[in-house]
């Protein structure tokens, strides 16, 4: 391995950990991955100058590649954006109402379970612990529901192929369908998420000192029907890559085209609804963690261009002669490491050649880098926006929370492989 192969795996650790450490440094991960992405490929450009020509044509396959996912997880963003501005997911709230504590976890839980396997984790998390602070005043018990809640939206998204990003790029990559990762992951998923909450239903007793504020949101104008045609676009996007043969970013383009005509033809007409449109709406959307996804898929495609990931793949091959093994590791490591860049750096090390599409590898691998972060709080986006919402400190999360998502995700890997025997 020459000098600037090890430079860039120096700068790539660097970049990890001062991600990885974002809570601590307060310095945004976005600014970190864009950073890291440029001077990986700056070494990659240096070590081969004679071949420019080359790595541009490199280096532009792989933005073609990662534009796919970028397009994608930005619409999505949209349509979920205009979906909360019509107050749809007022639903949701407005049919919670119990005293139980055991009863809103499991309540909370499977509806998050559900929710983040149309939408995403990342979103289900927000929703839900924005609807906790409204529902439960107990400073003491609401921590530990929200606990419940990254659970459930890591466990929920990680069995379609729209509820997490790191499936989302499988399923965009080719390494998946969304027929398949449905079928194999479903039961796992939800044990994982069972397995949890028998074990958090434990730390919780009794019912809540007063009846939960009864939280009654009104849709805005147009809201059911835009809460409907929302959840369709997103649900339609397998059937229309299955009809057209088109990718997935196309439906989700399509989807949210619709959409757009539809608030458009509702709301032109009123003064007071500029707030309902969605060039409004769209400035409203998380560009940083858009920006995040392409600076470490950069970096990560940077590390494949080198032949750093190849090295990887075949030490780890050599060193854990069970691919269970390596799937395993790589979702323990997800709850330090962000799982984004973990599942590109897979994508990167095992061909389809290798493990063809619909493989147990794949399909194993998308499982444990969905749930192994929930043993972490950094490890997941659900688990950050978790923190940031409820003040929760990483190490209270780890000693309350962490060992029940630990046994949900062993649990959940007993039952997959007890599914493939």
């Amino acid at each position: 391995m020459n000098v600037y192969n090890l430079l860039m795996i120096v700068c790539f650790t660097i970049g990890y950990l001062l991600i990885a450490l974002e809570h601590c440094t307060k310095i945004n991960k976005t600014a970190v991955a864009l950073l890291t992405a440029i001077a990986c490929w700056f070494l990659q450009f240096m070590k081969n100058r004679e071949f420019t020509d080359h790595n541009i044509s490199f280096l532009s396959e792989h933005l073609a590649n990662i534009s796919e996912i970028i397009v994608f997880l930005m619409a999505a963003l949209t349509i979920i954006a205009v979906i909360n501005a019509h107050k749809g997911f007022a639903l949701v709230s407005n049919a919670i109402n119990v005293r139980s504590k055991r009863k809103l976890l499991w309540l909370i839980g499977l509806s998050s379970f559900f929710l983040s396997a149309v939408l995403d984790n990342l979103t289900t998390t927000i929703v839900m612990i924005s609807l906790l602070s409204k529902l439960v005043s107990d400073a003491d018990d609401r921590p530990l529901l929200g606990g419940a809640v990254v659970i459930a939206a890591n466990a929920g998204g990680a069995w379609t192929p729209i509820g997490d990003i790191t499936t989302t790029m499988l399923w965009i990559g080719g390494q998946i369908s969304a027929s398949n990762i449905m079928q194999k992951l479903f039961l796992p998923s939800l044990v994982c998420l069972l397995c949890a909450l028998i074990y958090l239903s434990f730390y919780l007793r009794g019912n809540f000192p007063q009846i939960l504020k009864n939280v009654d949101e009104e849709f805005e104008p147009g809201g059911l029907l835009i809460l409907c045609l929302g959840v369709s676009s997103l649900i339609f996007i397998p059937i229309f890559k299955t009809l057209t043969g088109l990718p997935p970013f196309m439906g989700i383009l399509l989807g949210l085209g619709l959409m757009w005509l539809i608030t458009d033809i509702m709301h032109a007409r009123f003064a007071d609804r500029p707030h309902l449109r969605v060039p409004t709406i769209m400035r409203e959307i998380d560009l940083s963690s858009v920006m995040f996804f392409l600076g470490i898929l950069l970096a990560v495609d940077a590390l494949y261009t080198a032949g750093c990931l190849a090295c990887l793949a075949e030490w780890m091959s050599h060193t854990f002669a069970n691919t269970d093994i390596i799937a395993v590791i790589i979702g323990i490591a997800s709850a330090v490491i962000d799982n984004v860049p973990l599942v590109a750096a897979t994508m990167g090390m095992y061909s389809l050649e290798q493990y063809p599409q619909d493989s147990n590898f794949w399909s194993l691998i998308a499982y444990c880098a969905g749930t192994g972060g929930s043993m972490l709080i950094i490890g997941s986006a659900a688990g950050i926006a978790y923190m940031g919402l409820e003040r929760v400190s990483f190490f209270w999360y780890m000693r309350n929370v962490g060992a029940a998502a630990s046994v949900g995700y062993f649990a959940g890997i007993a039952v997959f492989k007890l599914m493939n025997v």
